[in-house]
Formats: C-alpha cells, structure tokens, sequence
C-alpha cells in the first residue's frame, strides 16, 4: 500500500494568515511532483504552493477564502513514484483507432497545440490571448519540453557552475588563490532540477491563467481533425479546428554503439551522475562542446572526436579560434577528420577504436557522450492519418505562416528542420497562432542568431564570411580585437574579438560574430540593427557606455567608418 503523507504549507517567509485564492486539485486528482496545490495571495505576490512528490490527492484540508501559514495543513496525499520529464520513459501511445465524428471526442478544442516547448507554450498561450480556447497536449509532467527540462536551461545552469569554477582557477594569475572546489554531485544536481522546476511550475501557472487545458499523454493524429492521447488515465480523444505541431526533435544516434549506460546521450550527461575522469564527447559542435566544458570543469580530462574537419563549422573560422585554442591547452586531444569506428563495453571501461587520417589508438574511456546532433520527430506523430506531408528526415514542410500542406494544421520549431533554436520556435509559434486567429502576418526574420555558451562564449548572426562568399556578395570586413579593450583586459579575457561585414555597395550590416565572455549577450545588437537596416555609421554614432564588452560593436563600426581611435589602422 502506497504511503499517506500530510501536505503543510512550506516556508513563505515572514507572511503569516495568507488567504487560499484558489484550489487547484480535489480528491482522486492525480499530481507530479512540484504541480502546484493551492495558490496563495499576500499583499505583494500570488505564490503556488507545489506538491512535495508525486501521489494522488486523498483529501483536501482547506478551501478558498481559509488563510494559511507555514505548517497550516492542506491536504493529504498517497505517495506514488514521481515522473517528471528528465526521469520517465515516454509513455508508449495506443494504436491509433478511426476516429468517430468531432462531437464524438472527448476533449474538443480550437486550437490544440502538440507539444509544451518553448514554441508550443508560445503558440498556445498567444492563441489563447486571442480568444481561443486551447488544449496543450505534453507527454511529460512538466512543461517547458526539452529546451527547459532537459536542454537549454539546465545546460545553462551548469555552465555557469563551469564558469565560476574556471574563473577561480584563473584568478591565481591576478594572485587571488581559491582552493580545489569540492563537488557535491547531488546537491550540484537537486539546484539545477530546482531551477527548471522552478520555469516549469511557472508555466503551469500562465497555462492556468490564460485557462489553457494541459493534456498529459503521448499524442498521434487519427484523422485531419482527430487526436487520440494515451494518458495515464487511458485513452482520449481530442478534436479540434486547427492544429500546431510542436512536436520537436529528439538526439540523433550511431548505430552499432553497445547499449551500455556509460555512453550518454545530452539528456543523460545532464543528470551529472558522477563525474567520470575520463570522458570522450563525439560530437565538436555546439552541444558536444558545451558539455565537454562542463566535465572540464568539474574535473574529468576531455577529448573531442570530430568527423569533419572543423569544430562547429557553421560559424567562421577566425570565431572558432580562440576557443579551439583555449580548449587545445585544456584538453586531452582533439581529433579532427576522426570517427569513433567502434566501442567494445568492458568492466573498466569502453574501449574506443577511432578511424581516419590522424587516428590515435584504441583508449579506454569511463564515458561517452555521443552528440551529433537532433533529428525532428515528424515521423512520431501519425502524421500521414491527417494527411500532413513528412520528410524521410523526419521534417514537416512549412511556408511562411507555418502551414503544413493541410490548410487548417500548423508546425513550429525543430520539427519543420534547421536551425534547430528554440528563439526561432518561439517565434514561430507566435506567427502560428495570430495566422489561426486572421492576422495577416508572417514569419520573416532577417536573420536567427546562433550562440555556442562554450568558453569563450561564441555567437553570430546574418551573413558569415563563407555564406557571403559562396553568393558572391562583396563585403567590407571590419574586426576589433579584444586585446584592445579595457573591459576584456580588466576581465583577463583579451582572447576574444568582435566582427562585422557590411555590404559593399550599401554599407549597411550584413553580418556579425563575436567570441569572448557574454558574445550570446552581445550578439542581439547586431540583430537589432540587421533588422532595422542599420548601416556602419549607425552603429559609429550610437554612444556606448565605456569601459564595456559591448562598445567593442561600436568600435568595430569605427573600423569600417575609418575613424577609431583606439587601433592604429594605417591609412591604405
């Protein structure tokens, strides 16, 4: 028999005699850990108290209108095994049945969003502030989908422990010295799983307030009108005027790899379940990368496997070098034009066996990380029993409203194919759901920034140096060193530089990139100004707060201008 246990108010700080304004669950209700109870109002903040575990509601001990205090009791709850979206194995959907006329479904809507991601949260929370009424359709117990849960945001978290490990051991060069740091796994883990609970238990707050329904289930089309979701409850049908897919991708595995827990995929090396000193990333783009510095810094010895002959050959090569320079000193080895051929799981370890030019011999790692990319999920979602066209890839073809090839069914994010960042899906997700509601807009970005949050941090936006090249778009290069700024001195990061690329003819910005601590954070003035079709005197003539990282825009506009001070260009 599952355990009892009594719900109390936890602490809230100095307030005391709170007032309960709502009462979100009753008895039978079932609830994961951290799904808000109750919400309370004091006279500065409404607050969601969450559930301590997963269980089902038994009995409530309060209504709306009673006040509160820590320790007040609440309900009571029967303990059951929490599922959350880091830790559940999907739910395995039932199989899809024709599905009867819309009214005879069991959940009708008009908009139902598939998928609780960044552009799926997006999407439905837009169309509902436009007068839709909306259901959300998330297989998981929280929301937020990968980019939250088990992606952006939790990587994120722990690159900044990374950062501020790095930052101590640099700090003895200024004659600041920090002893070894002791790294508690657990409690490393349990903050970054509060951080994301945290933006999780928010969204299901907005959902609630916007009177969104959040589904839990494992969803596939059975008709162009017609969803079934296996819940844990059975199954359910779900009709609806229109659809947005936002299904997203999942990590892109090699075949022929043993099925051994020591080889990670990014879900799994976010869990840090122990820090391995030995670990191999395949895989030199920006996940792969961004994770080897997280173990770097926690202590385990890194190598990189790359089977191209470049690290993340999507942005130039001037931008990746100070990073590959940093990291070279850093780490074990970096093996370009190399494939990871074979890994054999023995006791002590796998045993990888590389292939190619340059190939070291077989070593023996204590993990791996296998990151080499995402592949959409458009083949995971009965697609074809709503007529909505799919790649082999995977990918859900889109024109610039984000319509599918059926009128009324709308997709968003990765699964309509690179890049694959949840802004473009946020983004995305709003087009989708203001076409749905009759205004004429559509998706035209003039450009999506990209940012790899390694160390030194590596971003750009528009235009690189190879794509202008190959379209044969003559371009003005205008390059301002880090070396020559105060603040990246004071900083003792005077690796790093910004660049633009103006159109020749015009002047105006074609193209960004910066590497060097906060690029991700310094990329979206140059997205700014490529919007608004902003030129090199615009940015020469914008003042910039000194000393700063971002001046370092302002002053690579001088270059082009010709008239920065603080280079010695000569005159040509």
């Amino acid at each position: 028999m599952n355990k009892l246990i009594d719900v109390t108010i936890p602490d809230i700080g100095d307030f005391r005699d709170v007032p309960i304004i709502e009462v979100l669950v009753k008895p039978g209700d079932k609830v994961a850990k951290e799904d808000p109870l109750v919400t309370l109002e004091s006279d500065k903040a409404t607050m969601d108290i969450p559930a301590p575990q997963a269980g089902v509601v038994k009995e409530l001990r309060i209504k709306t209108g009673d006040k509160v205090s820590e320790g007040s009791l609440i309900l009571t709850l029967e303990a059951v095994a929490s599922v959350t979206a880091e830790t559940a194995e999907p739910l395995k959907p039932t199989p899809v049945v024709q599905a009867g006329k819309p009214g005879s479904a069991d959940i009708r809507a008009e908009v139902v969003v598939l998928g609780a991601g960044p552009g799926g949260y997006t999407a439905a929370f837009r169309a509902a502030d436009l007068g839709k009424q909306v259901v959300l359709i998330e297989r998981y117990s929280d929301l937020g989908g990968v980019c939250l849960n088990v992606g952006c945001i939790p990587s994120k978290a722990l690159l900044h422990v990374a950062k501020v490990i790095s930052e101590a051991e640099e700090m003895a060069r200024q004659g600041v010295n920090f002893g070894k740091p002791e790294i508690e796994t657990d409690k490393l883990r349990g903050w970054k799983q509060s951080v994301t609970a945290k933006l999780s238990k928010g969204l299901a707050g907005l959902a609630r307030q916007r009177k969104v329904q959040v589904v839990q289930g494992v969803a596939q089309f059975a008709s162009p009108n017609m969803m079934q979701v296996q819940t844990r409850d059975g199954g359910k049908t779900v009709s609806f005027d229109y659809c947005i897919i936002a299904a997203g991708s999942q990590a892109a595995k090699i075949p022929g790899y043993p099925d051994d827990l020591r080889i990670m995929d990014s879900t799994s090396a976010l869990q840090i379940r122990d820090i391995p000193p030995r670990l191999l990333v395949i895989g030199g783009g920006i996940i792969g990368l961004e994770l080897a510095c997280v173990y770097d810094a926690l202590g385990s010895k890194i190598s990189v496997v790359e089977l191209l002959d470049g690290l993340m050959l999507g942005a130039d090569r001037d931008l990746i070098k100070p990073l590959q320079k940093r990291i070279e000193k850093r780490y074990e080895g970096i093996y370009l034009n190399t494939e990871a051929a074979k890994i054999e799981a023995q006791k002590d370890g796998l045993k990888v066996h590389f292939d190619g030019n340059n190939a070291p011999k077989p070593q023996l790692f204590d993990r791996v990380l296998v990151a080499v990319g995402r592949k959409s999920n458009g083949k995971a979602i009965g697609a074809e029993n709503a007529g909505v066209q799919v790649t082999d890839k995977g990918i859900i073809p889109v024109d610039k409203q984000m319509r599918t090839n059926v009128p009324h069914i709308f997709a968003i994010g990765d699964i309509v194919g690179e890049p694959m960042l949840a802004h473009k899906a946020s983004h995305e997700g709003r087009v989708a759901a203001e076409v749905i509601a009759g205004h004429k807009v559509a998706f035209d970005a003039r450009t999506i920034p990209s940012v790899a949050y390694t160390d030194p941090e590596v971003a750009w936006m528009g235009f690189t140096e190879i794509q202008a090249s190959e379209q044969g778009i003559e371009f003005e290069k205008a390059v301002f060193p880090w070396a020559a700024s105060g603040r990246a001195l004071a900083q003792g990061r005077d690796e790093g530089m910004s660049k633009l690329l103006f159109d020749k003819s015009t002047n105006r910005l074609l193209g960004a990139g910066i590497v060097g601590p906060n690029a991700g954070e310094l990329i979206s003035e140059t997205v700014l100004a490529l919007e608004m079709g902003a030129d090199a005197q615009d940015i020469a003539l914008t003042i910039h707060p000194h000393p700063t990282l971002s001046e370092t825009v302002f002053f690579s506009a001088e270059v082009a201008e010709g008239t920065v001070t603080d280079l010695y260009i000569p005159k040509k």
